[in-house]
């Protein structure tokens, strides 16, 4: 059998702990996890993409080491499934929290897969403790000065913060 590569997209702005909980979960089922970083200029980041790719980076070394995954972060600037050929990624990895995800992901799923049939969508539910972590919700309970240390890690905790003037 050959290596099971699996990509994981997002905006990752900021990398949340449910991100992290859905890249080791990935990373148990996979021998490479590719970790794309989205553009993404529709959503207005709050950290450029250079800087989210460099967080997500220094939160996935730790599970690389403890699952014996490879990880590699990169950003990702094309269409999702040329950005799957160009790493041989035959999975693309979604995380979904709550019904309302489903319908979403259920139609990129679908056109992915149309633009692709050699490239399956797998999603993995977000563990219950994750279900309601959002990065859209973090960055408003952080502009507007409440506590988001529960819901993202040390690192991106302290950019968020510095990012914001508090």
């Amino acid at each position: 059998m050959g290596k099971r590569i699996g990509i994981y997209p997002g905006t990752f702005d900021p990398i949340t702990n449910g991100h992290l909980d859905i890249i080791l979960r990935a990373s148990r089922i996979l021998d490479r996890l590719v970790i794309g970083v989205a553009v993404n200029t529709g959503k207005a980041p709050l950290f450029p993409l250079e800087e989210r790719v460099e967080l997500v980076q220094s939160e996935v070394a730790a599970i690389s080491a403890k699952t014996g995954t490879k990880i590699q972060v990169v950003p990702l600037e094309s269409l999702l499934v040329e950005f799957a050929r160009k790493h041989g990624a035959s999975v693309i990895v979604r995380g979904l929290r709550v019904v309302a995800d489903f319908d979403y992901e259920f139609q990129m799923a679908g056109m992915n897969y149309r633009l692709d049939p050699s490239v399956e969508t797998v999603f993995l539910m977000a563990s219950e403790r994750h279900q309601f972590i959002a990065s859209r919700l973090v960055k408003e309970i952080a502009l507007l000065g409440g506590d988001i240390s529960s819901f993202v890690p040390p690192l991106a905790l302290e950019r968020t913060r510095a990012r914001l003037g508090h």
